[in-house]
């Protein structure tokens, strides 16, 4: 179905424009990172995003949505595509990676819909400690609190809390193991029955 509405001449005038440093850009993107983004990613600087914020060195993609009271330790990397909820209060520690598709939530409604709207949202914020990695597509659900140190792996339900240099991994998480730092080396122990496969 074709629209009715026509653009002006100004208007195809700006889009052109637009499509030519849209071309340009990714053009520069290819080139230098050897990579393709979102128009909207090579616009916009992911450090400056992480300053306007607030923290030291802080990179947020631009096509991640930050809400409430968020609180972003320097040195922290958050990814592209992820939602970030602090309605409910959520601290991000020093140095930890974000993974693209993560979804960090403090509150929900369930109550709220279940009752028509007669129920409050409930609120419980998130805590995560100081150099943590959690993996893509992950979801963080409100009250969790994940320790120093560890690792959560990719498309994991995290809907607890779990201590400093725990791995955790699952629907619902579980921690499979555990963070040692020796020597400056990075060591990932996994318990006996969820040793990865590596073939």
């Amino acid at each position: 179905m074709k629209s009715d509405v026509e653009l002006d001449e100004e208007s195809k005038k700006l889009r052109e424009q637009l499509k030519k440093l849209h071309f340009k850009l990714r053009e520069y993107t290819k080139k230098k990172y050897n990579r393709i983004n979102p128009f909207v990613e090579d616009l916009f600087d992911w450090k400056e995003k992480g300053a306007f914020w607030g923290g030291k060195n802080v990179t947020i993609y631009d096509s991640t949505t930050i809400t409430g009271d968020v609180v972003i330790g320097d040195n922290t990397w958050i990814g592209p595509f992820c939602s970030i909820d602090g309605t409910g209060g959520l601290k991000i520690g020093r140095y930890c990676v974000i993974s693209s598709g993560t979804r960090i939530v403090t509150h929900d409604t369930v109550k709220f819909a279940l009752s028509g709207g007669k129920c409050e949202y409930e609120y419980s914020p998130v805590v995560i400690g100081d150099c943590s990695f959690i993996g893509v597509n992950s979801v963080i659900l409100k009250g969790s609190r994940i320790g120093k140190h560890c690792v959560v792996g990719a498309s994991s339900l995290v809907n607890r809390s779990y201590k400093d240099f725990s791995i955790i991994a699952g629907v619902p998480a579980k921690k499979i193991g555990e963070v040692i730092i020796k020597n400056g080396n990075v060591i990932l122990k996994y318990f006996k029955k969820h040793v990865p496969n590596k073939s």
